[in-house]
């Protein structure tokens, strides 16, 4: 790895946040800190405790027959239906079956639900799941799919967010940059400061990871 990963905890639980400060390139734009939120998607005992802390802020307020998992947020989104239907706790969900589903995505980036999984959807309060906000970009395209679909948008929860609204809905999650990475930075791909400085960038990260360029 060519920049050093640091690791900061949750104050509200046992997860951490792992960083590593350099010069990013995603797909929407060039961010300065790269989140890893790798063991948070897939490692159960970790899935848990996001799950855990993103469903208490719906439990008692919000109604959700879906969620839509963005990003590889899959196994976060079963343990959120788990803790949002969880018998001796105050939710309004409890009973209920909650749907945890994953859309296809066309050559267009546009998101696609199958005949199948739309009655999932169809007529549905559906909480939309992201690993990480940024840009807006993923949940923009969760919410035109919702709308098209014929469900409606329950919120939007991530893991990372830096920003406490997306679109018109505000985002619950985990972690923010707020007195943890206060110089985070995001900025458009054709005026990034770094570049204009002559940083190079140090690697591709995406939903699936990061890719140093050796």
């Amino acid at each position: 790895m060519a920049v050093k990963q640091m690791e900061f905890p949750n104050p509200r639980g046992s997860l951490k946040l792992r960083v590593a400060k350099g010069h990013f390139a995603t797909s929407h734009s060039h961010i300065n800190y790269y989140v890893d939120l790798t063991f948070t998607k897939h490692r159960l005992s970790e899935a848990r405790a996001a799950a855990r802390q993103l469903a208490m802020q719906y439990k008692s307020s919000t109604m959700i027959d879906t969620i839509l998992c963005l990003d590889g947020t899959e196994v976060v989104g079963a343990c959120m239906a788990s803790e949002l239907t969880k018998v001796g706790f105050s939710s309004i969900n409890v009973h209920n079956t909650i749907y945890v589903v994953t859309p296809e995505h066309t050559t267009g980036s546009q998101l696609l639900f199958r005949d199948n999984i739309i009655p999932m959807i169809r007529g549905k309060h559906v909480l939309i799941l992201a690993a990480s906000v940024t840009t807006g970009y993923t949940v923009q395209g969760g919410i035109e799919a919702i709308q098209y679909y014929g469900g409606s948008v329950a919120g939007v929860a991530a893991i990372f967010a830096s920003t406490n609204e997306c679109f018109g809905y505000p985002i619950a999650s985990v972690f923010s940059p707020e007195g943890i990475l206060d110089d985070y930075e995001s900025h458009p791909s054709h005026d990034c400061p770094l570049c204009k400085a002559g940083q190079k960038v140090d690697a591709i990260v995406n939903t699936y990871g990061i890719s140093f360029f050796r």
